[in-house]
């Protein structure tokens, strides 16, 4: 069991969540300015968690 790899791929569940969260913010918004900003924020936690999650789970080795 890694420890990394499971840190990684809830990272990246994370950053998935945020982002489909982010798409439904933006389908249902009006324009308004506390929408732009729950999408700028929302969205850019969601590429950080995913980016980081993907990328610990690509450089974590198997090791049995």
């Amino acid at each position: 069991m890694n420890l990394k790899r499971i840190f990684g791929a809830l990272l990246t569940a994370l950053g998935i969540g945020g982002l489909i969260y982010t798409a439904v913010i933006f389908a249902g918004t009006s324009g308004e300015t506390r929408d732009v900003k729950s999408l700028i924020i929302y969205g850019i936690l969601g590429i950080i968690f995913f980016i980081s999650g993907i990328s610990l789970v690509r450089t974590t080795k198997d090791e049995s």
